[in-house]
């Protein structure tokens, strides 16, 4: 799509959005779940699931009722799929074919991923000492994915000695890894396997000891630490660490300083870790400090001291901490930055000469760099934009005074900055192209507006448009949002957006309570006994949306995924007249019987989240915004739901069940769609052009419902 429109075309788009002129039918082939009652019985109560039995994957019934979906949905997007053609190709040419990131020095060596034209998988590559030395192979995941249909690889990691290398393969999507060991020298690949590992994995320094993290083959809780050496029989690998505490995953990792090996385990509240010289692999970890509810923090090794960024002490924003290498306890801990109200600190970066910590105030990212010379004075570095993301990335090595972070917005591409911490001056590196010859910044304007909730607080709402733009009440607008596990949705570039936003459409994205955006407090305020929040926000952004007159309820459409389709879920029951159309991706709708069944994968260690329906208050609470039982006979917006057979996350059955009932239940004749990809999980398809396949699909399914065909 040209991003000028000639005056022409213009007036047709305009038209055909104001006549929502809909293309999509329903034919007599809907498909239609058989019911088996299933009694689900708890506290006194009794819930009728007449799909439960869709929990099956092993079942041919499931799979023909799953492929019956699928055609449906081929036969109602039919008449859309040149539409689809031109809409990948015009996401195609958005992507750099032959390209590259920064390089990053690290233990004496330029790292390098890379893409190739007509590829879809990186490639990873080194240089020795020099950018101009000769470039050596690390891993080539398109070989690696031939004759695979999913293919993922995670946890590169190169031992200290700079001669072998670590990676994890899934070619499920199931997200269990196996990981393997490549010699960098020879080329050859270690023929011992270490299966059913989240990928990631850690070397000790002797070059011959890897850590690294199993799964639990039912649940996929990650909850046992292997020891494994090099050549043995991965039967015979050490465990190290089993987390017994069906609420807490974890991980291992080494400190930046490559002094310690970590083990953490988490939960959503609490944190605690155990150290190791990583000189001796084959001695005991030691705890940090004793595990204690409640109590988050994160660990940093600097020359003799760890940092540490925690909650303690009421800290809800966190603050910084400081304890020598031998007395870690927190009776140890001494202030370094106290707590601010109004201040998240999020993450810290350490050098030999500098501190930097990143940090959120009003909902937008600040860098702070702090000289550990006393003499000298702290600073943050400058932004100058109402909207915005920038967050440290890449800095590896402790001797250096260059800070290299990322700068974006919804209407600048990602932009990597080398930043020289002592004459605070800047190189930019890299600016992410959009090489399809349309592309001009200074046509989209940026902009942040406040709605008021219901009851009185202030919600940001981030947004993109052409220039030009009329608050008419006629413009179709995709309100996107998250609202979970204190993740924040920045406002940052999202190519295959233009797609929509050069036909027209506003895309927002709603700064919603369950995120972190402003504090934690915001968090708190919309998890557990808060959960409510989260859906009564979204909705009143969209109805802060429409009394402004940027768009109405026939223009006006909401999208999200994972926990952010529970939040499609409730929304479409709770204000279903305010959206034409609704994308929920992988949506985790079935809270209270997910949440009931402790052997599926991440249910234990989601309570802190959602609450536990095995007490009767949380039940009840849950129960009262679950989107699978609160579907009600109602009308309900054009949806487009989506899920993989795999997916370790949400399992497919919820959408499949959630989809059955609404077409039971609904009293409207607006389309509804289920999309099962047979072959992927969570993250939907690998590969960087075929995922652009089904977001071609999804932007056709919203332009449709406007009646922009081209």
């Amino acid at each position: 799509m040209k991003t000028k429109f000639n005056l022409l075309l213009f007036m047709l788009i305009a038209t055909c959005s104001c006549k929502n002129d809909k293309k999509m039918t329903h034919n007599k082939e809907v498909p239609k779940a058989k019911k088996i009652e299933k009694k689900l019985e708890i506290h006194n109560d009794t819930r009728i699931d007449n799909y439960f039995w869709l929990n099956d994957r092993e079942d041919p019934e499931v799979i023909d009722y799953l492929n019956q979906e699928n055609a449906y949905l081929k036969k109602n997007l039919e008449h859309t799929e040149s539409f689809q053609k031109t809409l990948f190709e015009e996401l195609k040419a958005r992507i750099k074919q032959d390209d590259a990131s920064v390089p990053y020095k690290y233990n004496g060596y330029w790292y390098i991923t890379k893409f190739e034209t007509g590829n879809d998988y990186p490639i990873y590559t080194r240089k020795k000492e020099s950018l101009d030395a000769e470039e050596e192979l690390i891993v080539d995941c398109n070989e690696l994915a031939k004759g695979h249909s999913y293919f993922s690889l995670t946890g590169l990691n190169v031992s200290p000695d700079n001669n072998l290398v670590a990676f994890g393969i899934d070619t499920v999507s199931r997200r269990k890894y196996n990981i393997q060991i490549k010699d960098l020298r020879t080329g050859e690949v270690h023929p011992e396997k270490l299966e059913n590992t989240t990928g990631s994995s850690t070397w000790a320094n002797d070059n011959k000891t890897l850590f690294y993290t199993r799964k639990d083959e039912e649940t996929l809780r990650s909850d046992k630490i292997f020891k494994h050496k090099l050549g043995a029989d991965p039967q015979n690998d050490d465990l190290v660490y089993f987390e017994e505490d069906e609420t807490f995953y974890s991980y291992i990792y080494k400190t930046k300083s490559r002094k310690f090996l970590i083990i953490a385990s988490s939960s959503t509240l609490t944190d605690e870790y155990r150290i190791l010289n990583a000189d001796t692999p084959d001695g005991d970890f030691r705890i940090f400090s004793e595990r204690e509810q409640g109590l988050e923090h994160n660990i940093y090794h600097h020359e003799d001291q760890f940092y540490i960024v925690t909650n303690s002490d009421g800290a809800k924003n966190f603050k910084l901490m400081r304890t020598p290498e031998n007395r870690t306890s927190k009776v140890n801990w001494v202030e370094v930055i106290p707590h601010r109200k109004h201040v998240l600190l999020q993450d810290i970066d350490t050098f030999n000469d500098y501190l930097v910590v990143s940090e959120r105030r009003d909902g937008l990212t600040r860098i702070h760099v702090t000289p550990f010379d006393v003499s000298k004075e702290s600073y943050y570095i400058p932004f100058d934009s109402e909207t915005y993301t920038a967050y440290t990335t890449t800095n590896v090595e402790f001797d250096t005074e260059i800070l290299r972070y990322n700068f974006t917005s919804m209407a600048k591409p990602a932009t990597v900055i080398d930043f020289n911490m002592r004459d605070k001056t800047h190189v930019v590196r890299k600016v992410s192209e959009v090489p399809d010859g349309k592309f001009d910044a200074n046509n989209y304007e940026e902009q942040r507006v406040w709605a008021t909730a219901s009851d009185g607080k202030k919600i940001a709402i981030s947004m993109i448009y052409k220039k030009g733009m009329e608050r008419n009440g006629k413009n179709p607008l995709l309100l996107y949002a998250y609202g979970s596990y204190g993740s924040t949705v920045n406002p940052a570039f999202r190519r295959n957006y233009l797609s929509l936003i050069d036909r027209g459409f506003i895309f927002a994205i709603a700064h919603i309570r369950g995120s972190q955006y402003l504090g934690r407090e915001w968090y708190d305020d919309g998890k557990l006994f808060n959960k409510m929040n989260t859906f009564t926000d979204f909705i009143d952004c969209s109805q802060f949306l429409i009394q402004e007159n940027y768009t109405s309820p026939k223009h006006h459409y909401a999208a999200g995924g994972s926990a952010g389709g529970l939040l499609m879920g409730a929304v479409v029951n709770m204000a279903p007249e305010l959206y034409n159309g609704v994308l929920a991706a992988v949506p985790f709708v079935d809270v209270v019987t997910t949440m009931l069944d402790d052997s599926i994968p991440l249910t234990t260690f989601e309570y802190d989240e959602w609450g536990n329906p095995n007490d009767e208050a949380y039940y009840k609470y849950m129960l009262s915004y679950s989107p699978y039982d609160q579907v009600k006979a109602q009308n309900y917006p054009n949806m487009l739901v989506t899920t993989g057979l795999h997916d370790s996350q949400v399992q497919y059955w919820e959408p499949a069940k959630w989809v059955a009932k609404l077409r039971d239940m609904k009293t409207d004749t607006n389309v509804l769609l289920l999309r099962t990809d047979m072959k992927t999980g969570h993250g939907g398809a690998s590969g960087r052009f075929e995922s652009l396949k089904e977001d071609a699909q999804e932007f056709a399914f919203l332009l449709d419902l406007e009646g922009i065909t081209q």
